[in-house]
């Protein structure tokens, strides 16, 4: 495994990849990997000749009263994960490297980028089309892989993606959890034992919201609302079914694929999580539907 830190080093190694006809798969991350990231590099690994990571904490798409500072670092870790699942080439750029002296330009991805959690972090999503249309630039990978919990950062970057022409083949991978349900994510190293036993109420909500929907509920209004009586957060910013492409919200019965999507804030950590909802199919048939 190799590690680059510059674009300009980064850009001769890609070079020789490409001339030995060589597929490229990307997986963009802001470190403390964990399982999630695990999944999404085997993929990665399994689908191309070779895999590039990326670490780097984004400054970008905090806010000025977020955890910018004090956001989870563990690089040693992290190198040892990539150098285990064959990762061709770990990517750790500094800020100066990514966002030179005189930087000035930005990619905004209108409404979409507006709802959900965007309505609660205002520029955050700016910064993440952002720091990823540079990534893409600078890979320029065949395949780029991001996680379903994530899944207004996939609507996004999908649409982006579209907009833009950008030459890259998007694939979701499913939500990786704890046995006890929580989804895996890098800030559920800030949580209090208590606050962590407060933030299984997010995944038995929406379990309980999918057991009903296989049990013939339809109504996004009655799941939602099931949902929220397990939720035990200090702040609930959202609890709602919603299109997953568009972002959407979807009122009365679910008759198309759709998404019940949670944000809530326990003990000053913001969580967030999702199921798929599909009445026309199963949840991996699902997540086929956001790939094509």
């Amino acid at each position: 495994m190799r590690i680059i830190r510059t674009i300009s080093e980064l850009k001769v190694a890609l070079k020789a990849l490409r001339e030995s006809h060589k597929s490229v798969g990307f997986v963009p991350t802001m470190g403390f990997l964990h399982e999630g990231h695990a999944s999404l590099i085997r993929q990665s690994t399994a689908r191309c000749d070779a895999t590039v990571v990326s670490v780097f904490v984004n400054p970008t798409q905090f806010g000025p009263s977020e955890d910018l500072s004090r956001y989870p670092r563990d690089l040693e870790r992290d190198q040892n994960m990539c150098l285990r699942l064959g990762v061709a080439i770990l990517f750790l750029p500094e800020a100066s490297e990514v966002y030179p002296t005189g930087f000035c330009t930005s990619v905004t991805v209108g409404q979409i980028a507006d709802v959900l959690c965007g309505a609660f972090r205002p520029g955050h999503f700016r910064g993440v089309a952002t720091v990823v249309a540079k990534l893409f630039n600078m890979v320029q990978p065949d395949l780029a892989f991001f996680g379903q919990k994530d899944l207004q950062q996939t609507a996004i970057i999908r649409r982006m993606v579209k907009d833009l022409n950008l030459p890259v083949d998007i694939l979701v991978a499913p939500t990786v959890r704890e046995a006890d349900g929580l989804a895996l994510s890098s800030r559920n190293a800030y949580l209090s034992e208590p606050d962590r036993a407060r933030a299984l109420g997010i995944s038995r909500g929406l379990f309980a919201a999918e057991k009903a929907f296989q049990a013939g509920q339809r109504e996004a209004g009655q799941l939602a609302a099931l949902a929220r009586t397990e939720l035990a957060a200090d702040e609930i910013q959202y609890c709602v079914v919603v299109d997953p492409i568009g972002l959407d919200p979807v009122e009365g019965a679910i008759a198309r694929p759709a998404a019940l999507c949670i944000a809530v804030v326990i003990g000053g950590t913001r969580l967030i999580d999702n199921i798929l909802l599909n009445p026309i199919g199963d949840a991996a048939q699902f997540i086929s539907h956001l790939d094509a």
